[in-house]
């Protein structure tokens, strides 16, 4: 996806608006297995995917605990560097080549500041954010395994075959051993 397109289906901004946001932003392509954002630092960017994908995990004491995918039009940011300026809890690694569309924080913010449209669009990126994160907590707290599987496959296809079973399997609250169980049965 091309920046236009991600940008606009956040939401709709007008021409001038979008010119304004593109002159803050860089194109910048980062290899697989590259740490986009580092838990106990403070991360200031915020990336959009043009291609490619990533995973956030947290290290638990023996695993790596995977709690989100993204791909292209998606965007990655810490919520908590971003919303409360204190360092994020999360890891976020690019599962494939990426190419990326950047910019900071601190752009942003003057952006919000002078373009009433840029500050409704920024309004509606974090609204999409809470969205995310609500759906993925109420799938985990009230879905059995087999219903959680059955949506990722509805809500990420394409992610079936691009990354690791065992990160899958973390993602979706379960071990290796289920998520093969469940796939058999399918």
């Amino acid at each position: 996806m091309n920046f236009k397109e991600i940008v606009q289906h956040i939401a709709a901004v007008p021409e001038a608006s979008f010119k304004a946001l593109e002159k803050f932003t860089t194109q910048v392509t980062l290899p697989k297995g590259h740490l986009l954002f580092k838990a106990g630092q403070i991360n200031n960017n915020i990336y959009m995917i043009s291609s490619g994908i990533s995973r956030a995990y947290v290290d638990l004491e023996s695993t790596e605990l995977t709690f989100a995918f993204w791909g292209p039009g998606k965007v990655l940011l810490s919520i908590q560097s971003y919303v409360a300026g204190t360092a994020g809890y999360e890891t976020i690694e690019l599962l494939e080549d990426c190419v990326l569309y950047q910019f900071k924080k601190a752009d942003l913010e003057e952006l919000y500041a002078k373009d009433i449209h840029l500050a409704n669009w920024g309004r509606k990126l974090a609204d999409q954010s809470f969205v995310d994160t609500e759906r993925q907590l109420i799938a985990k707290q009230f879905k059995t395994t087999a219903e959680r599987y059955d949506d990722f496959q509805r809500d990420y296809p394409e992610l079936m075959n691009r990354v690791k079973l065992k990160h899958i399997a973390s993602y979706l609250g379960m071990t290796q051993v289920t998520l093969s169980r469940i796939r058999a049965k399918k």
